[in-house]
C-alpha cells in the first residue's frame, strides 16, 4: 500500500440520524476529510444525516453527479459521463489519501448495498486501505415502519430493484415468499404492475422515506402508477401471507426432467401451498417438504390410485398438489387425474406445465428438435405394439424428427432393437440417435450413435431417444457431439 491515509466506507443508516451506530459517529468526527454525493441541486441527504456528528475544520469534498436522470450532451451518453465523474472523484479522493488524511465517504444505508460508495472502493482499494463501516438498511428501517416481520421461519427473502425488466420482476416475485423493492421513482408503474400479475399487490406495502420526518406508509394497491413516488421508495412484501392454494382442488405439478433449477417458480409455488403430496416416491423425494403437509408416496405403475386419492382428498376440503416428473401432460400424470376427475364433479384440476425431457436431452447435445418432430412413447403397456409399430413407420417415413419415451424396462427388452429395424427401412445407418440417461441427475449420460449401431442393451427406463430426420447433422465440437437439425428443408 502506498497511501497513508484510509479509506471509510462509512454506512449511515435510511435517513434518521439516530439511526447512524456508534462506530460511524466516531469514524466521522475523527475524519480528517468528509466526503459525499448529491445531484446537481447540491443538497446532499447523507451530509444532513451526518451533520450531527461532524466538527470544525474538516475538509469536505463534495461530489457532485453531473447527470441523474436527465438527458447529457456527454459524447459518451449517460453511460460515458458518469465513468468520468467517478474517475475524477476516485482521483480527488485518493489526492487527500496520498498526502496522509483519513477520509470518510458517507454513504445512506449500507455502504455495499446499491450504494455510490462502492465506486469509489473498486477504484481506490488496489492503492489505499480501506475499512468499511456499515450501516442500516432502508429494508429494516421500512420493515420497522410497518411493524410487520419481513421473514420467518425457513421463508426467503428476495430483494428486488425496481429498474428489472418487468418480465423479471414478474418471475421473481412469483418466486420467493417475500420481497423488497428498490428504486421505484420512475419504475413504481412497471413495479405495481408486476405486483398486480402476480396477484400480491393486496400483500405489499409503500414506504416512502423510512425513518425520516418525511416517512409515509401506505397499502401499495393505494398508490396508483400516475401518482409521484420519489426515488427513496420501497414496496414490500412480508412473508407469512396465507398464499395457499385453492381448497377442494388438484394441481397437477411438472417437476421438469431432474434439477430443481429447471423447475418453475410457478410449480414451485403449487408444492409449497398444498396441503398434500402424492406422487412416484422417487419424485416426491425431489420436493421438499414443509411442516404440517401431508406425503402418499405411491409404486410408478399406479396411476390411477393416485388420480383416486387426489380426488377424494380434494372432496375433503384438501388442496393436493399430484407431482409428475417432465411436463404433466406428457406421457404423465396429467391425463389419469383428468380422466378420473370425470366422476367428482366437484373437484377442480388444474394443469402447470414444465420442461420436458425431450427438451432437456436434446439441449446436452444442441438442437436436434430444431425442425418438425414426432413423439412417441415404445411402451406397451397401454396400447398394442401393431399401433406403435404404425405410427413408427408413418413418422419414419414423413421424415421427422423422433423423441422416443419409455424406450425400455426391466420387463421390455425387445421394443428398441424392433423400432431400429423399422426405422432402418426409411433411415440412413448413420442417421445420429441421442441416448440421454438421467439428464440432470447425479447419473447423467449423453450418449450420440449410429442409427445402425444403437444397442437395446444400452438403453434402459432412464433413458429417452431422439433419432435424426434425413436432415439432421452431427459433428465433433470442442464440448462433445454437436447435432442439430436445420430450420430450413430441402424444396
Amino acid at each position: 500500500m502506498t497511501g497513508r491515509g484510509t479509506l471509510y466506507g462509512v454506512g449511515l443508516g435510511p435517513g434518521d440520524p439516530e439511526l447512524v451506530t456508534v462506530k460511524a459517529a466516531r469514524v466521522i468526527g475523527q475524519a480528517d476529510v468528509v466526503a459525499y454525493h448529491s445531484a446537481r441541486h447540491g443538497q446532499s441527504i447523507a451530509r444532513r444525516i451526518a451533520e450531527p456528528y461532524l466538527r470544525a475544520g474538516q475538509l469536505e469534498e463534495h461530489l457532485v453527479y453531473p447527470v441523474t436522470t436527465e438527458v447529457t450532451a456527454h459524447p459518451g451518453g449517460y453511460a460515458g459521463a458518469i465513468e468520468d465523474f467517478y474517475r475524477e472523484a476516485a482521483e480527488r479522493i485518493a489526492a487527500h489519501l496520498e498526502a496522509g488524511r483519513d477520509v470518510a465517504l458517507l454513504a445512506e444505508g449500507d455502504p455495499l448495498f446499491y450504494s455510490s460508495y462502492m465506486h469509489m472502493h473498486t477504484r481506490l482499494t488496489e492503492r489505499f486501505t480501506a475499512e468499511i463501516v456499515p450501516g442500516v438498511t432502508s429494508v429494516s428501517a421500512a420493515s420497522a415502519a410497518i411493524s410487520t416481520p419481513l421473514v420467518q421461519g425457513d421463508e426467503v427473502l428476495t430483494i428486488l430493484p425496481g429498474t428489472l425488466p418487468p418480465d423479471e420482476l414478474q418471475r421473481r416475485l412469483a418466486d420467493t415468499d417475500a420481497a423488497v423493492v428498490l428504486k421505484l421513482g420512475r419504475s413504481y408503474p412497471a413495479v405495481r404492475a408486476a405486483l398486480e400479475a402476480t396477484g400480491r399487490l393486496d400483500e405489499a406495502f409503500y414506504v416512502e422515506r423510512a425513518s425520516t420526518p418525511g416517512q409515509r406508509v401506505l397499502a401499495a394497491a393505494e398508490v396508483d402508477s400516475e401518482d409521484k413516488v420519489p426515488y427513496f421508495s420501497l414496496a414490500m412484501i412480508p412473508g407469512g401471507t396465507d398464499r395457499a392454494a385453492p381448497s377442494g382442488s388438484v394441481t397437477v405439478v411438472g417437476l421438469g426432467p431432474g434439477a430443481v433449477e429447471w423447475m418453475t417458480p410457478q410449480s414451485r409455488h403449487e408444492l409449497a401451498t398444498a396441503t398434500d403430496l402424492i406422487g412416484y416416491g422417487p419424485y416426491l423425494d425431489r420436493v421438499a417438504g414443509r411442516e404440517g403437509q401431508r406425503r402418499h408416496p405411491s409404486d410408478n405403475t399406479d396411476e390411477p390410485a393416485r388420480a383416486r386419492l387426489a380426488c377424494t382428498l380434494a372432496e375433503q376440503g384438501r388442496a393436493v398438489a399430484v407431482v409428475s416428473s417432465g411436463d404433466p401432460g406428457v406421457f404423465a400424470m396429467a391425463t389419469a387425474v383428468l380422466e378420473e376427475a370425470k366422476q367428482w364433479p366437484g373437484v377442480d384440476v388444474r394443469v402447470i406445465p414444465a420442461m420436458t425431457a425431450a427438451q432437456a436431452v436434446a439441449s446436452r447435445v444442441g438442437a436436434p428438435l430444431g425442425h418438425d418432430y414426432a413423439v412417441i412413447s415404445l411402451s406397451d403397456r397401454l396400447k398394442p405394439w401393431d399401433v406403435i409399430a404404425k405410427r413408427l413407420t408413418a413418422a419414419a417415413a414423413a421424415d421427422l424428427v423422433l423423441a422416443v419415451y419409455n424406450p425400455a424396462s426391466k420387463t421390455r427388452t425387445w421394443q428398441v432393437g424392433a423400432m431400429r429395424d423399422i426405422l432402418l427401412e426409411h433411415r440412413d445407418p448413420g442417421t445420429p440417435v441421442i441416448i440421454g440417461r438421467d439428464v440432470s441427475g447425479p447419473r447423467e449420460q449423453i450418449t450420440v450413435v449410429r442409427l445402425a449401431d444403437l444397442d437395446p442393451a444400452a438403453v434402459d427406463m432412464r433413458c429417452l431417444l431422439i433419432v435424426g430426420s434425413s436432415q439432421t447433422q452431427w459433428y465433433a465440437g470442442d464440448s462433445g457431439d454437436r447435432v442439430f437439425t436445420p430450420r430450413y428443408y430441402p424444396g
